[in-house]
């Protein structure tokens, strides 16, 4: 698939060169992967653990300065237990790892990772701001190392069904798009660790834990916008990050979107649409249903001799078969065979970069109460995210609205 999916609009899909281009790692032979896992205590561990199950590869060794829980986990896994994830690498010599770390943990490690010569896949989000996110992709394209980010959604059957539609060019010219994603927690899950909804210990809230799979999704299918206003606010959470954020977006080709994530909301579904101007997709939860227009709206509109004329137009729900495999499964499938083969995984580098961007976006507008461009400002989003960090930022720029 390529990056030129509706008429009139270049867009950035963050695939430009990976579907087409193999890593400079040459094709491995059969023998057994062996790999590490960094951040052994995360609970998400045990999610790669059972996906792991069955495929060619050892896990030889954990890290975790929390040595009671990545301990226990290591011992789960009858593997060898480090604190120092540099003693890991030295002492194990993995050929994978998986980094499981806190947010603003990811680009370090991975970096680290790809130095002492192993692959990665790495956590969402790849890093908490996008310039070190940079960092970690020149290392892998410098090194060849194989880089890949853990978006398991884009392996839900709709959603490669919606990717595969757009790309044949049937959606036609994009018009508007619209997610709304609620991700309701408690305040329980907050204080369950000293680094939640906080600046220095996850780097954001809802759009650096909950809601970089909505973002991924949004950018996978429809590419990345040009020009996005965004808005956060700490509305019923006791956290220093936000919990609900929204946006207005702009693409090249002049077509709107919409976005709105939080973790205060219940009560309504998870939504996607993106209308074209010859058909429209919604999907809810793991519902899709694509309306199709009889004729392009712009021709409709140009040649129908009503003042008020709807397109005539038939509905196709899509009856998709569910995967017989967990989505982490299919996830680590394809990054086991992208090191087999030597080419990126469905979501390399670059394309995990694009939720970040436009968290990170989404964040400067608001703090700035201005539109902003992309690609990002760097150096603009490096500052505020030092001065969020240290708590000395301009009070009447308060997240708290």
């Amino acid at each position: 698939m390529h990056s030129t999916f509706f008429r009139d609009q270049p867009i950035r899909t963050g695939r430009s060169n990976a579907e087409d281009r193999s890593t400079a790692n040459p094709v491995m032979t059969n023998s057994t992967l062996r790999y590490v896992f960094i951040g052994a205590g995360a609970a998400i561990v045990e999610a790669h653990l059972d996906a792991l199950q069955g495929l060619p590869i050892e896990v030889v060794g954990m890290s975790d300065i929390d040595t009671e829980r990545g301990s226990a986990q290591a011992a789960k896994a009858r593997c060898a237990f480090f604190v120092n994830h540099h003693d890991l690498l030295r002492d194990v010599a993995p050929d994978v790892a998986v980094i499981c770390t806190p947010h603003p943990l990811h680009a370090a490690h991975a970096r680290d990772c790809m130095a002492a010569g192993a692959d990665v896949l790495i956590e969402k989000p790849m890093a908490v701001d996008a310039s070190d996110a940079d960092s970690v992709i020149a290392l892998a394209e410098r090194t060849g190392r194989i880089l890949g980010v853990n978006f398991q959604e884009r392996f839900r059957p709709a959603v490669a069904y919606a990717r595969d539609f757009i790309a044949r060019g049937e959606l036609g010219n994009l018009l508007r798009v619209l997610s709304v994603e609620p991700w309701l927690r408690t305040a329980a899950y907050y204080q369950s660790a000293p680094w939640r909804g906080t600046w220095r210990g996850e780097g954001g809230g809802v759009l650096m834990n909950q809601a970089p799979h909505t973002l991924d999704i949004l950018c996978h299918l429809v590419g990345m916008p040009k020009t996005v206003w965004g808005m956060t606010r700490t509305r019923a959470h006791a956290i220093e990050t936000e919990d609900s954020a929204q946006a207005m977006l702009e693409y090249s080709n002049g077509a709107f979107g919409y976005v709105t994530v939080s973790t205060i909301e219940s009560g309504t579904d998870k939504r996607l649409e993106i209308i074209g101007d010859r058909a429209c997709l919604k999907l809810v939860d793991d519902e899709l249903t694509i309306l199709r227009f009889d004729a392009p709206i712009r021709d409709h509109i140009a040649r129908s001799s009503h003042l008020v004329a709807l397109p005539t137009a038939h509905a196709e729900a899509i009856a998709l078969e569910q995967a017989s495999q967990s989505r982490h499964r299919l996830a680590h499938e394809d990054f086991y065979q992208a090191i087999r083969q030597g080419r990126a995984p469905w979501c390399d580098g670059r394309g995990g970069l694009m939720s970040l961007e436009l968290a990170n976006a989404i964040t400067l507008s608001s703090f700035t109460r201005a539109p902003i461009d992309l690609p990002l400002d760097r150096a603009a989003y490096g500052r505020l995210l030092a001065d969020l960090r240290a708590e000395t930022h301009d009070p009447s720029r308060s997240n708290t609205g």
